[in-house]
């Protein structure tokens, strides 16, 4: 198939307005999905699985590891959905698209890959009981929500991992409803943040075996961005003790909004609301010809929390069709700790 080919059959299957809205296209419009609304009851396994007449939603699993070499590592694997009308239907005129995300991050190198999909043709998608979520080759599966396999591979890199939960699922912002912005604009937003991660990465330089922690988060909605936000940076940190904290900054015209979690050893949690978490970039690298500031302090008075977050490689950039930086962080200061961290819109 040639270049021209090729290019006429993405347009097809996944047309430029999609793309061309990039993360500004998450303020657009909901009209025709339905959008999330308060005191919604969510019912598992089912709500692991799709929801075809919101807009948007993803499955989200990244890992902080160690290697039997001593060194650190990170894993993301990612499933997006994005929907062209509310609903979905067999065969290719299916309005599901799908897209895949997968990277390893080392402490010398960042690689990663990307998998396209029209929905409705087996290509892609998830089911929730057993769960499977899949794209190509790419798996996350398992009996359940609690006991699944990760595998993903790209030109340089592949990994096989084991995950085990060891705590509970944790509901974001009102029991799950999770507001983004003045406005009012939300997503429904639960995660799991304690999993068992153990398995191989497979590198050009030899296999590594891994242990360590996995974090996966579940959203979706119709406009989880205010029409002025232009991107976010968002930070799961978990602290030496047990516990761990979710916070994000979605930056926009008329000022930030941020959120966050506060998860207690034993689950439990505390929903912090707008302004109070502080999220201050101290550095920057270039990065894929851009400034990204990779080095933070966040800061949570009532807990007692001032910490340095720092990249642990700062060209973790994901340069796919939509860019951002997505790669494991050291946390240090008044608490001690790893997590991860993800930049968009710069």
């Amino acid at each position: 198939m040639n270049v021209r080919t090729l290019f006429l059959c993405l347009i097809i299957i996944f047309p430029l307005p999609l793309w061309a809205q990039g993360y500004a296209g998450l303020g657009g419009s909901a009209e025709g999905f339905d959008v999330p609304e308060e005191g919604y009851a969510f019912d598992f396994p089912k709500d692991h699985g799709p929801h075809p007449a919101y807009r948007i939603e993803w499955w989200y699993l990244t890992a902080n590891l160690k290697g039997e070499d001593g060194r650190d590592y990170g894993v993301q694997w990612t499933l997006f959905r994005s929907a062209l009308k509310p609903f979905e239907t067999a065969g290719w005129q299916s309005p599901q698209i799908w897209m895949g995300h997968a990277a390893t991050t080392t402490p010398d190198t960042h690689y990663f890959a990307e998998r396209l999909s029209r929905g409705g043709i087996g290509q892609a998608g998830v089911t929730a009981e057993p769960f499977e979520a899949w794209i190509d080759e790419w798996r996350m599966a398992g009996p359940d929500f609690d006991t699944l396999t990760l595998t993903a591979n790209g030109e340089d890199f592949s990994y096989d991992l084991s995950l085990t939960a060891q705590g509970p699922l944790v509901f974001h912002g009102d029991a799950g409803y999770s507001v983004k912005s003045a406005d009012g604009q939300a997503s429904y937003y639960y995660s799991q943040p304690f999993y068992a991660v153990e398995g191989v990465l497979r590198l050009p330089d030899g296999d590594v075996h891994v242990t360590g922690q996995g974090w996966l988060d579940r959203e979706w909605s119709s406009q989880p961005l205010a029409a002025d936000q232009s991107g976010w940076d968002w930070f799961s940190l978990s602290f030496e003790g047990g516990d761990k904290m979710m916070a994000f900054r979605l930056r926009g015209g008329r000022g930030d909004f941020t959120s966050a979690t506060w998860i207690n050893a034993d689950g439990s949690t505390e929903a912090i609301p707008n302004g109070t978490v502080q999220m201050t970039p101290l550095a920057t690298d270039q990065v894929a010809g851009r400034e990204v500031p990779t080095h933070w302090r966040v800061a949570l008075p009532d807990r007692g929390v001032e910490v340095d977050v720092s990249a642990i490689t700062p060209e973790a950039w994901m340069g796919t069709r939509f860019e951002y930086w997505e790669g494991p962080v050291t946390v240090t200061g008044s608490h001690e700790g790893i997590g991860y961290l993800e930049m968009t819109g710069y």
